[in-house]
């Protein structure tokens, strides 16, 4: 298989840097999968799994949160709030911030506070998901 340039990067630095050969991400219109020879796009990333395969390996997930892809002259840029891999993930800690955030929502607070914890709840919601599927 074909590989392609891709640069994944967090708000923290970089995640990768370098080959890949196929790509799928959770995107606002559903998943998304890039190959090598991809029309040029843009769009925007919501919180799911990333899936994506390095030259000779076996397929790699992470847990991904809001951002943008961008697809340019045959090379991938994916910039996200955080990425995390299954190991990575605090699994306490995350249910923790899940809770924390239910409990926002049912406070019924500002509209503001309200999204804020509606975010929070998303992205803790996914990276438990990604941890389940992944047990390490």
């Amino acid at each position: 298989m074909r590989s392609f340039h891709v640069q994944i990067l967090e708000a923290d630095g970089v995640f990768y840097d370098g080959p890949c050969e196929s790509l799928m991400i959770p995107c606002i219109d559903g998943m998304r999968g890039i190959q090598a020879g991809h029309a040029n796009m843009i769009t925007v990333i919501s919180p799911g799994e990333m899936i994506y395969r390095l030259p000779g390996e076996q397929n790699q997930t992470a847990a991904i949160n809001y951002g943008m892809l961008k697809v340019e002259n045959g090379e991938a840029l994916i910039l996200a709030e955080s990425i995390e891999r299954p190991e990575e993930i605090d699994e306490e800690r995350n249910r923790r911030k899940q809770e924390a955030a239910r409990e926002k929502i049912l406070q019924k607070k500002s509209i503001q506070e309200y999204r804020l914890a509606q975010l929070e709840m998303a992205k803790t919601v996914n990276r438990l998901k990604v941890k389940s599927r992944n047990r390490i």
